[in-house]
């Protein structure tokens, strides 16, 4: 029997793509592991774009080629005195025996794993997988077809799996992504009256659209956004709003 301490798994998962699940998971992932102290592992089984290792590979080729950037990661590593956290490859119907593969070969169990997981509920296993995930975050924008898909996916998720006697499932949390300071208040509102008579979970942040500073982030020197090397520059995340979203997201997974 293994009496080694688990991980909490935790997925950032929708129906839709382009919402930002894996911008969040690597946000999230980089603070916790570079700036909280919190050990972490990724596991990328979004087949077959693989985003996240792609992403790993881009921002060490940045970091490299950025003499402000490089100074900045070799400071922050020898503070920390670890190394970047660890991005596998995997499927969402194998990644549960890959993890435990993983904590097989290690002496000490990360705090947290994240799962990349694909944009369908028809993807082989992704049920079983999410089924064994411990929290579950799922961005929605205010556009019928992405909240029509979402609220369907995380119906099925809380009135289905959570009610299974073996489910590891904690928490579910919708959140809203890309909120634009131009659109009306009322139009959240209705969306938001809806979410909760459905008794699904909204959180009560909400980020404003990032698509800016995340390019701002990756084109100015001294400054980083989204990145799996160095956790988002505070001040960016104030504009949008990611540091009251990581002071409730720990609270819901009770760190």
């Amino acid at each position: 029997m293994n009496t080694k301490k688990r991980p909490c798994i935790i997925a950032f998962s929708t129906q839709k793509g382009g919402v930002g699940k894996s911008t969040f998971t690597v946000l999230t992932a980089s603070i916790l592991h570079y700036r909280l102290g919190y050990n972490i592992a990724i596991f990328d089984c979004d087949f077959p774009q693989y985003s996240l290792i792609q992403m790993r590979e881009r921002d060490l080729e940045t970091v490299m080629k950025n003499e402000a950037l490089k100074k900045m990661a070799h400071q922050q590593f020898t503070t920390i005195n670890k190394k970047a956290y660890p991005i596998f490859q995997s499927k969402a119907d194998t990644v549960l025996e890959d993890i435990e593969q993983y904590l097989e070969e290690l002496n000490t169990a990360p705090d947290f794993i994240f799962l990349d997981l694909p944009g369908t509920v028809n993807t082989a296993g992704i049920l079983k997988t999410l089924a064994s995930v411990h929290h579950i975050f799922s961005p929605i924008t205010a556009d019928r077809l992405v909240l029509e898909s979402t609220l369907s996916f995380t119906d099925v998720l809380t009135n289905v799996l959570m009610k299974e006697k073996y489910t590891e499932i904690k928490s579910i949390q919708l959140f809203w992504n890309q909120v634009d300071g131009r659109e009306k208040t009322v139009l959240y509102n209705n969306y938001s009256q809806v979410i909760k008579e459905l008794g699904l979970r909204l959180m009560e942040t909400t980020i404003t659209d990032s698509k800016r500073f995340r390019k701002e982030g990756e084109a100015l020197a001294r400054t980083v956004f989204r990145s799996t090397l160095l956790p988002a520059d505070p001040k960016l995340m104030s504009l949008c709003r990611f540091d009251q979203f990581m002071e409730e997201l720990l609270q819901i997974i009770k760190v």
